[in-house]
């Protein structure tokens, strides 16, 4: 149980790792004058590449941990494990599927780290909204 908790602590780092310079990319092509505008379209544009890499930031996060899953036979293939993982790591918990006992609470520890990583990505769009308010 501890090595599995060992292994769920390293995927939660790993998440962090990808979110943290995932993030730092965006500011520092947001910090582009090039890239900001005030105008309808140009914000809504803007907003959608936001939200876009944001949510592949996620779909990495998830497929690492569905990775571990497979390579460590606590899901039978990839694409159940990616099942798995997207539904556990955004809370969703489905319950069709479930990892063997000895994984559980690792399954645990990714939807605490899903929690994280997407207050943290809310937290990040809400910052750019307040930026471009405070251009007006």
């Amino acid at each position: 149980m501890v090595s599995k908790l060992l292994v769920a602590w390293g995927l939660m780092a790993l998440c962090v790792v990808i979110h943290a310079t995932g993030v730092t990319s965006m500011v520092r092509w947001l910090r582009k004058p090039a890239n900001v505008t005030s105008h309808y379209w140009g914000v809504t544009w803007l907003f959608v590449r936001v939200a876009g890499w944001i949510i592949l930031l996620h779909m990495i996060e998830i497929a690492a941990w569905a990775i571990v899953y497979t390579w460590r036979d606590a899901m039978p293939d990839l694409q159940s494990a990616l099942y798995f993982s997207a539904v556990t790591y955004t809370t969703t918990g489905y319950g069709d599927l479930v990892l063997p006992q000895p994984w559980r609470l690792a399954g645990a520890i990714e939807a605490l780290t899903g929690i994280l990583m997407c207050g943290w990505s809310t937290g990040f769009f809400f910052a750019i909204v307040s930026r471009m308010l405070r251009m007006d």
